[in-house]
């Protein structure tokens, strides 16, 4: 079916529509209230001309539209498509910060909770983000002291001869020790938790009240009287949570400065009259800046991901989706949250200060720190004699533990600044032993071969960490490729000397506090910090397969043998010794069994 005939036959319900290019990419996500009117606006010859939207539909050639009951459920789900999609015609929230969630794993069988930056896919359920980032600390300690659901890195699942010392100073229930507790009583604290972060505060109290009337009438008094205090606890937090909304503090504030393409915004976010943290947010490509749209899409991203929302949203202008908008976030919140434009007095003022702070913040970002960076790579290229401005600089590292597990990583400098979405991870796949050179020479040709496979640019300078040694290495690969003049340095370690490629004789002493080495140590150290973090997850992953052959008397074939038929070593663990018999012999049976089961065993690294 044509753009056309879909056009003619749009359904008149709510819903959110994507817009797709010749290459079947979304470039655009938008909801409506009514999908055949705000769709076929856009193709309007009675439109106005807005150059923004003139660009946009020059370049649809396919339109996707998603049917839902109400325009609540429309502003949730187009939430939802941007963030999966990063249309390019969408405003995408470019955060400075990164904030904390809450971890907490539901995959496991005794769950726990951890304060992390990093999402992952990995069966766990994450609540956040939380700004300021010490309120995550202060609830996960909260957790530790009254539900006992620990963040520990011990296997829970291997019987310990005795408790740590978070069981001791009663912040931790023990599931790992045998007696200490249930695995009933261990799933109940973590269902509490569950619904603690929830923001399930209701259901969670009636629950505890309940258990509290049972075990104060089985005369178990001692958890009748904890129970208590931890409805106090809870009762008291909700308390002064309602307190602060009656004052009127609880609110957050959010103003922009923009120069197309680029737009400086900043949000302060103030509980009980004090300013308690800030953020900021920069683009730098937003050729058509058009604040009624910016807006509300900025505020989408930003309220409707968040687990706390404040009770007042001061912005310097109306929108059209404010009404729906707060709808959603009152429902979310459990209170009344409301979206205003101060026009005077005191709440202006603060507006108009928070303006003038994103004012600040563009002139820092844009004026002042850029036109640095674009000076310090201009320096470079006179110090290191490169043939241009390194715009673009690719290091390599390689790490290992003698001969183990070797990879390399691969870090990008760009344009002032580190781009974390171009770091690359390599597995080291042809050299045995140690060789720090051969691991460099692959690692190289492997990028470098396929930059050119795919007609990419070449970075402007390649920069190695490492000696003499890998600098040829490097240049080897790059021969090999038969690619010359790539612009190729390394920087030695501790004696933090420079070696330019085809200069070796005059290598590079920077001054100790040069502007130039220390950009050079910055990309450097990060390449470094990549590296290290790669091995270690290998090296992890690798004992976490292989932790049965560390059991005296099991080689490898019996490790495989068991691992083929449980499935996993925690599921080894848990086998009996009839099960183990089984499968191997009666003597390692025996041996897998009192090793798994006795406290000498090590658990493999988290």
């Amino acid at each position: 079916m044509t753009l056309e005939e879909k056009l003619g036959n749009l359904p008149l319900q709510p819903g959110v529509y994507l817009f797709r290019d010749a290459g079947a990419t979304v470039v655009y996500v938008g909801k409506a209230g009514s999908l055949r009117s705000r769709v076929r606006s856009y193709f309007a010859g009675s439109r106005e001309a807005h150059a923004r939207t003139d660009a946009l539909v020059h370049v649809v050639a396919d339109v996707e539209t998603i049917v839902v009951d109400n325009q609540r459920e429309a502003l949730a789900l187009e939430n939802n498509l941007i963030k999966q999609y990063k249309p390019k015609f969408n405003v995408l929230l470019r955060d400075d910060k990164t904030y904390p969630y809450i971890k907490y794993t539901a995959y496991e069988k005794y769950p726990r909770v951890y304060v992390t930056r990093r999402l992952k896919k990995d069966g766990s359920i994450y609540f956040g983000p939380y700004f300021p980032a010490s309120l995550a600390y202060r609830i996960v300690h909260l957790i530790h002291k009254w539900f006992k659901v620990p963040s520990c890195t011990v296997d829970l699942l291997r019987v310990h001869p005795r408790p740590c010392l978070q069981y001791h100073i009663h912040r931790c229930l023990g599931p790992c020790v045998v007696g200490l507790t249930t695995d009933d009583r261990f799933a109940q604290a973590a269902r509490d938790v569950k619904m603690f972060l929830e923001g399930r505060r209701h259901d969670l109290l009636t629950s505890l009240e309940d258990r509290m009337k049972q075990a104060s009438s089985g005369e178990m008094y001692e958890e009748a009287a904890s129970l208590r205090d931890l409805i106090r606890t809870l009762k008291d937090i909700d308390e002064r949570q309602k307190m602060a909304s009656a004052e009127g503090d609880d609110t957050d504030v959010l103003a922009w400065y923009a120069e197309p393409p680029l737009v400086a915004v900043n949000l302060f976010h103030l509980r009980r009259g004090r300013v308690v943290d800030r953020r900021e947010f920069y683009w730098e490509d937003q050729q058509i800046f058009e604040p009624q749209e910016f807006v509300p899409a900025l505020l989408k991203q930003i309220y409707l991901d968040s687990t706390y929302q404040p009770r007042f949203l001061h912005v310097p202008l109306d929108f059209e989706d404010r009404e729906p908008l707060e709808q959603i976030l009152s429902e979310r919140s459990g209170r009344r949250v409301e979206i205003l434009t101060p026009q005077r007095g005191q709440k202006r003022a603060l507006l108009e200060l928070v303006e003038k702070n994103a004012r600040n913040s563009f002139e820092q970002r844009f004026r002042i720190m850029k036109p640095k960076a674009a000076a310090i790579a201009e320096a470079l290229e006179t110090a290191l004699g490169l043939p241009g401005t390194p715009h673009r600089i690719e290091c390599f590292d390689v790490s290992h533990i003698q001969g183990a597990d070797t990879v390399a990583s691969l870090v990008v400098w760009e344009n002032g600044k580190l781009k974390k979405a171009d770091y690359r991870k390599f597995i080291i796949q042809s050299v045995a032993g140690v060789d720090d050179f051969a691991s460099i020479r692959e690692a190289v040709e492997r990028r470098f071969r396929r930059l050119r496979d795919e007609k990419k640019p070449f970075p402007d300078l390649l920069l190695i960490d490492g000696g003499l040694g890998q600098l040829h290495a490097a240049a080897q690969a790059l021969d090999a490729l038969e690619i010359i003049n790539q612009p190729l340095a390394a920087i030695a370690k501790k004696e933090e000397i420079i070696y330019v490629y085809g200069q070796e004789q005059n290598p590079i002493v920077l001054e100790r506090h040069s502007p130039l080495l220390h950009l050079i140590q910055q990309i450097r150290d990060e390449t470094h910090r990549f590296a290290v973090t790669f091995h270690r997850q290998r090296r992890a992953a690798r004992h976490r397969k292989n932790a049965l052959v560390d059991i005296p008397g099991v080689g490898e074939h019996t490790a495989k043998k068991l691992l083929r038929h449980f499935g996993s070593v925690a599921k080894v663990r848990t086998a009996e010794i009839a099960d183990l018999e089984g499968v191997i012999n009666r003597t390692q049976a025996r041996r897998v069994f009192d090793y798994l089961r006795s406290g000498d065993a090590t658990a493999p690294p988290q």
